[in-house]
């Protein structure tokens, strides 16, 4: 993939990926913007190399993405010693791997490993889809539903891309609104990967339009505050990704 994606607000990556052998490759290396010392070197590149990763459509192709540490630094206007240790969090948190004398790659997570992700997602979703009917106040759930008026009768397909945010959006408001800091803390980083599993996925096999149905159910549940129902919507629809990933998302393999 090649062009600009979003990051931070003073940095901006473009990632190279690696060329076949003998083709050229699509850019010689990511270009950086200077980093703004106002946070600690380390963060700010965190930050933009996560940002930037995250906004890749990186199930699109099967080539390998590589960081180059040293033009990362050299681009960034910073030393390596706040790349490294930006990578080494990222790699903690599974977003890179470092081979031994090859570098470090985006990683992208195998069909077993998403499905894992996925499973997990539902138990943590569904228990603040139960919390939010006890706990947020009527504005917070009335909020939900105000995300989908833009999308009634059947504009989902021709606003496919608007969709798909504002899908992601949904799934991290129902988090939020929990209240629960422990578990929204717990979801931060489980939800960044699936992010990007849930972009790839949102067009497939007419998922937009199943997803809208089970989100108006879902808010539905949540307007009556009835707690068992709209766990047990939460749950079945993440349940439902899992199983479309297990079927039909051969490109994780």
């Amino acid at each position: 993939m090649s062009g600009r994606v979003r990051t931070a607000p003073n940095a901006s990556v473009r990632i190279r990926r690696d060329a076949p052998a003998g083709a050229e490759p699509a850019s010689t290396h990511p270009v950086l913007a200077p980093i703004d010392a106002t946070e600690s070197f380390k963060q700010k590149a965190y930050t933009a190399l996560k940002n930037a990763i995250v906004a890749m459509d990186i199930y699109r192709s099967r080539d390998e993405i590589r960081l180059d540490e040293r033009k990362l630094a050299q681009d960034f206007g910073i030393s390596r010693t706040p790349v490294r240790e930006a990578m080494a969090q990222l790699e903690s948190e599974g977003f890179v791997r470092s081979v031994p004398r090859r570098g470090i790659y985006v990683v992208r997570k195998t069909k077993h490993e998403a499905i894992e992700m996925i499973t997990a997602w539902a138990a943590l979703e569904s228990m603040a889809a139960r919390l939010i009917t006890e706990t947020a106040s009527d504005e917070e759930i009335s909020g939900l539903r105000r995300m989908f008026a833009t999308f009634e009768d059947g504009a989902v397909a021709a606003k496919l891309d608007e969709y798909s945010e504002v899908n992601i959006e949904f799934h991290q408001t129902i988090i939020r609104l929990s209240h629960n800091q422990v578990l929204i803390d717990l979801a931060e980083n489980l939800f960044t990967h699936m992010r990007m599993i849930r972009r790839k996925t949102i067009a497939e096999k007419d998922r937009a339009q199943r997803s809208i149905r089970d989100h108006i159910n879902i808010i539905e549940s949540i307007e009556k505050r009835d707690k068992d129902r709209a766990g047990e919507l939460v749950r079945d629809h993440a349940l439902g990704l899992a199983d479309h990933v297990s079927r039909y998302a051969d490109y994780l393999d």
